[in-house]
């Protein structure tokens, strides 16, 4: 049987560390848009570690489902705030981790799309810097590099 203050408790740690993900996505967000990307592996460490937390808080909500004979997922939750209709407390913490990870999940998808814009860029850039035929040419068939056109510089001037 799933005691309703554990569960409670559980679902609120879990809303607790995914709106700390949700202000790390949106500092993430932040920096994706003002170009500031030094510090993004620093946080990348900060968003894992939240991760792992989060992991660790389904799991243990999901087995305490199971304990009680439930799915130990989200339609074993449901069936459970079903079986308890006068459980208020566990319907509203479950009700706002919902809307959290919703929040999380389109900021997450927002990010992926900055980067992968941010990505493109960096590729077209570097595509001018090397020419377009570079890539096709910086290395001959024997895989020695070789000068990204047929000129090369002369110090016999």
């Amino acid at each position: 049987m799933v005691a309703t203050a554990e569960l409670v408790h559980t679902i609120e740690s879990e809303t607790t560390a995914v709106k700390t993900f949700i202000a790390l996505l949106e500092r993430e967000q932040e920096m994706l848009v003002k170009g500031e990307v030094d510090d993004l592996i620093d946080l990348v460490r900060q968003k894992n570690g939240v991760a792992a937390e989060l992991a660790t808080l389904t799991a243990a909500r999901n087995q305490a489902l199971a304990a009680s004979g439930l799915a130990g997922d989200r339609a074993g939750m449901t069936t459970w705030l079903d079986g308890h209709p006068s459980e208020t407390a566990a319907r509203a913490a479950w009700s706002s981790l919902l809307a959290a990870a919703s929040q999380a999940r389109e900021l997450n998808r927002v990010n992926g799309d900055l980067i992968q814009v941010r990505m493109q860029h960096n590729a077209q850039a570097l595509e001018a810097l090397l020419g377009s035929n570079a890539s096709a040419s910086l290395y001959g068939p024997d895989g020695q590099s070789t000068p990204p056109s047929g000129r090369r510089i002369s110090d016999s001037a």
